[in-house]
């Protein structure tokens, strides 16, 4: 049976974000994610996931100046120590709440840098990363996103994706699959999944069109998720989507799967 994690950033955004957790409980999450936490203090969203009885499933290393309209700083030249900063902050934060993956969000490909000074950047803090990662003993996942919600993003499709781990070379370096976004890039869902689901540490999904629940779109999500349930994977699946009324309206989709 999949394992299900209420993404807060997405989920209940009517009500305050420290408030989100105890919804998620009560609606039957085991599990918690969202994209950064450091916004409050460690102690605090501790004491709220621990109040909850819940697991934090994941956060996104810092990104930069995400109300500036950054989306990650790993592949930016010129920016090594904010980066190498930035996972240290991660660290300490994943350390007080025992976060179960930190994804590193790569950022949009920068205007007139050559292409293999963007590479060789995003490489190297990619192995610094994941080297302090597996000292903290805290597994390290990427993601592609796709160009039609975030365009010029970096990372956009699976292959792509792999073949840069596989350059990083690191052996706790994970793929963060995104089901949404690699319908929209890619689709061929399943069999992708089958394929690689010992490289993917962390799945999130929503439905497309929209971005909404599963069961508002095109996406088989039973079909989909008895695939993944037959692969054997273990991990969390993170709710990451836009609610098409309320959140608690449209969690029909979830029933079956409540633990």
């Amino acid at each position: 049976m999949p394992k299900f994690a209420a993404n807060l950033t997405m989920l209940w955004n009517e009500i305050d974000f420290l408030d989100r957790f105890e919804k998620a409980a009560k609606a039957g999450f085991k599990g918690v994610e969202y994209l950064f936490p450091y916004a409050y203090d460690k102690e605090v969203l501790a004491e709220k996931l621990a109040a909850h009885g819940l697991v934090q499933a994941l956060h996104n290393l810092p990104a930069g100046d995400w109300a500036g309209g950054e989306r990650g700083i790993a592949c930016l030249p010129g920016r090594e120590g904010e980066f190498q900063d930035s996972v240290g902050k991660g660290i300490e934060y994943a350390k007080a709440l025992n976060t179960k993956a930190i994804n590193c969000l790569a950022g949009l490909t920068p205007k007139d840098v050559p292409a293999d000074k963007v590479h060789e950047t995003l490489v190297k803090n990619l192995k610094f990363a994941a080297a302090e990662l597996k000292k903290a003993g805290i597994p390290f996942v990427v993601e592609a996103i796709n160009t039609r919600d975030i365009p010029g993003f970096h990372l956009t499709h699976t292959k792509q994706t792999l073949a840069l781990l596989d350059e990083v070379g690191a052996d706790d370096i994970f793929f963060q699959y995104d089901i949404y976004h690699m319908q929209i890039m890619e689709g061929d869902l399943t069999p992708t999944v089958r394929a690689n689901i010992s490289r993917i540490k962390h799945i999130q999904l929503a439905d497309n069109p929209g971005r909404g629940e599963p069961g508002t779109g095109e996406i088989n999500y039973p079909f989909l998720f008895k695939a993944i349930d037959d692969t054997g994977y273990d991990g969390w699946i993170g709710c990451e989507y836009k609610p098409k009324t309320t959140t608690d309206a449209g969690l029909g989709w979830f029933a079956p799967y409540k633990g």
